[in-house]
């Protein structure tokens, strides 16, 4: 499974930065691969040695520790993040150099930050958002590094990436702003740490996500979904979703309504993280009485059967999912969806929706 294919915003189809790979910014998720950036003409700056000439080590010349350092200087950062961004993958020890090199998470913070009054009203150019997409990639390596994940978080630099989530410009420097910060976050969730769980809980991410889910692209839904497929499966995570209504309902909303747009062009990659949170959903008693009814009736015929025939795994947690949530008279009667049982309830239920609930939000 693969989300490469994308059309660079330049018209020309070269990959990121002119490479002709690109940079798979999502392949280490679980959820395809796609160019970490936008492309925009290489920067005349000759930041060393190019890939295959032999000299990556990361003392030697052209390497992560020189290549760093110049990152301090304001007159090189673009060349240097360009570079980083395509040698990332040759330097498996890039994530703490980065971190413990004098300056280095402050230059890269300040590209994040300068473009911030591009974002409302919408400016943001393929330039900029190619350039702050570097730095971002390099953030991603951070993330994913055993030595400076707790770091990463204490120092709370995911909270500088919310305000990319929130755009919701549908163009494509903001799209690709918005899978490469999405790409970030995947890459914390994906080292299943209950660590970062428990952070991530504490901010805004689910009501972003569902957000995403809800109007993003694609790819962008399929990162978003990931990364709360991976919330849900870790056991705070599920109960925290589950301990209110308000929460469960809003969840619930976004993943029914994520099934009916399914139904008229039906996207695999997608809708195996979808059942995948429904599954899970179905471990926590409570969820798994509410999805008797709320369960949309697309999962339990054959809406998807052709789309689901040579993919083993998705029909096995699909079937998984059935036996466990078979549906109740309430939910035969009236429809499957959340919306659709408002006025059915009488007691307790994770069914019932706040007095003012409105999908993607989740208190």
């Amino acid at each position: 499974m693969s989300l490469s294919g994308t059309s660079s915003l330049d018209g020309t189809g070269s990959a990121a930065g002119g490479s002709s790979s690109g940079v798979p910014i999502f392949s280490s998720l679980g959820v395809g691969s796609i160019s970490s950036s936008v492309s925009v003409p290489s920067p005349s700056l000759s930041v060393g040695p190019q890939q295959g000439d032999g000299n990556t080590g990361s003392a030697a010349p052209g390497g992560a520790v020189e290549l760093v350092v110049r990152l301090t200087n304001p007159d090189q950062r673009e060349g240097v993040l360009l570079e980083l961004s395509k040698k990332r993958e040759s330097f498996p020890d890039l994530a703490p150099i980065l971190w413990h090199t004098y300056g280095t998470v402050a230059a890269l913070l300040q590209e994040i930050v300068s473009i911030y009054p591009l974002l409302s009203p919408p400016t943001l150019t393929a330039h900029a958002s190619n350039r702050v997409c570097n730095a971002l990639a390099l953030l991603q390596c951070v993330a994913s590094h055993s030595d400076t994940r707790s770091l990463f978080l204490s120092a709370h630099v995911p909270l500088y990436l919310y305000p990319f989530l929130n755009t919701q410009s549908k163009s494509r420097p903001f799209e690709y702003l918005r899978l490469t910060s999405l790409g970030v976050i995947g890459a914390l969730v994906k080292m299943d740490d209950a660590d970062v769980i428990s952070f991530l809980l504490q901010t805004e991410i689910i009501p972003l996500c569902l957000r995403i889910m809800e109007t993003g692209s694609e790819l962008s839904k399929t990162v978003a979904t990931f990364i709360v497929q991976k919330i849900l499966l870790d056991e705070i995570g599920l109960l925290y979703v589950c301990a209110t209504s308000e929460r469960f309902y809003a969840v619930g909303t976004v993943l029914s309504n994520m099934v009916t747009l399914l139904k008229s062009n039906p996207s695999v990659r997608l809708l195996k993280h979808i059942v995948r949170c429904y599954l899970r959903l179905s471990d926590n008693a409570r969820a798994r009485e509410a999805l008797r009814e709320s369960l949309p009736a697309a999962l339990r015929d054959e809406t998807f059967g052709a789309a689901l025939r040579d993919d083993v795994t998705v029909k096995k947690w699909l079937g998984q999912l059935l036996s466990v949530v078979p549906p109740s008279e309430k939910g035969q009667a009236a429809g499957s969806t959340p919306q659709g049982n408002r006025a059915r309830q009488s007691g307790p239920s994770l069914l019932v929706p706040p007095a003012n609930a409105r999908p993607g939000v989740a208190n």
